[in-house]
């Protein structure tokens, strides 16, 4: 049938061909969304303890003072941040380089003494008695000893020739060790006196900064008195006293939700120490988390944090999972994109409890059993959709 020259038809074919153009759009939409549904399902889960911990950092040491002195430098202040083997606080030393000098002059003259006592033990050796010895006067004294002093006093018992000869040997031989024994106590006191110089720098032993300085240039210290605390920031951790009723149920490398006090921000955690004893006192095990990615920010050193410890020694139950990739962060509130009756996304605020395996975490509240929701990377899709993501896109919040 033809609409030419009709417009009572032709208006109708119109608004037919409009509805079909905004249906289509919506279908291949919702066939995209079909791709990454997931149905909440509700699967067994512990209790959780929320316990308060620090953020600490990978590794952290104080410099004390090991000689007593004035403060002669500080490199920096704290925030600064420095590499391996920089001398961050140094101590005066002038009185250890007189020390040293003398030590050196020491050291020299018992060398010297050495050298003299060893020529002594050498000529007595190959050259006999001191009289024996002397070659004054064409020999005379020399041939007098030998054919006449010597022999008489042997021949009258007076003399032996031989042990007086050893005698002289054993007198020159302890001199020269002596004189060695000098060269070593000299030599040690210029090795004390160099460890002290060198205890009167303290150097950074790995890289990181200053987070306390407990000095000032000027001020005189004494062995023991604490110059900078040194801390290592590259890699934070948290460090959480743990009732000893649920450590048994905490396994390294497991991971663990944590609260951090920026925002109420939510990070992910993996254990990576459990200290072997429990405190005497307060019957609680330090354990230890390392953050998997490091917040921005100041201040993170020394800051609260809360740590979700799953609680294996309470009765199970039964709560709503989903995976991890649903979640998105707006701040520090989690929601999902959920789908309603009609196929339309609703921005779902949800409550959050702990990690279930390693890609699933548990909904307290938000959720119910059935219910389908976006289930990779919603945030990315809720961009793509453009106007539709700000328009078309409800938000609901239930706690």
């Amino acid at each position: 049938m033809s609409t030419k020259g009709n417009p009572s038809k032709i208006l109708p074919l119109m608004g037919l061909m409009i509805f079909f153009a905004g249906v289509c759009p919506a279908r291949s939409v919702a066939a995209e969304e079909a791709k990454d549904v997931f149905t909440v399902q509700s699967r067994e889960v512990s209790d959780t303890v929320t316990l308060g911990g620090t953020v600490v950092p990978f590794r952290d040491v104080t410099l004390s003072a090991q000689i007593p002195g004035r403060i002669r430098s500080i490199s920096g202040t704290e925030g600064d941040a420095f590499n391996k083997g920089v001398v961050l606080v140094s101590i005066e030393e002038s009185d250890l380089l007189a020390k040293r000098d003398s030590a050196q002059a020491e050291l020299a003259k018992a060398q010297s003494m050495f050298q003299n006592n060893n020529v002594q033990f050498n000529r007595q050796v190959y050259s006999g008695s001191p009289m024996a010895s002397d070659n004054m006067g064409m020999g005379m004294p020399r041939m007098f000893d030998r054919a006449f002093t010597r022999p008489f006093s042997s021949m009258m018992g007076m003399d032996n020739p031989g042990l007086s000869d050893y005698a002289q040997n054993y007198a020159h031989g302890v001199q020269v060790q002596q004189a060695h024994m000098s060269i070593i106590q000299a030599q040690s006191a210029i090795k004390e006196i160099n460890a002290k110089l060198r205890d009167a720098r303290s150097i950074a032993p790995f890289n990181g900064i200053i987070t306390v300085k407990h000095v000032e240039k000027g001020d005189t210290v004494q062995p023991g008195m604490p110059l900078v605390s040194f801390a290592d920031p590259s890699r934070l951790r948290i460090k959480v006293d743990v009732p000893a009723r649920i450590v048994a149920g905490i396994k390294k490398d497991m991971v663990i939700q944590a609260r951090l006090d920026i925002n109420d921000a939510m990070v992910e955690t993996k254990v990576v120490q459990i200290y072997p004893m429990a405190d005497p006192q307060r019957h609680t095990v330090t354990v230890k988390l390392e953050l998997t990615e490091k917040p921005s920010g100041h201040g993170l050193l020394g800051m609260y944090a809360e740590v979700m410890i799953p609680d294996h020694t309470s009765q199970a139950k039964s709560l709503p999972t989903v995976p991890r990739a649903a979640v998105i962060w707006r701040g520090s509130l989690p929601a999902v994109l959920a789908l309603v009756e009609n196929g339309s996304p609703e921005l779902r605020m949800v409550r959050l409890g702990g990690f279930v395996d390693k890609d699933f975490v548990s909904v307290l509240s938000g959720l119910k059993d059935g219910e389908k929701i976006v289930a990779n990377n919603p945030a990315a899709l809720m961009t793509g959709w453009g106007e539709r993501a700000e328009n078309g896109i409800k938000q609901h919040t239930t706690f």
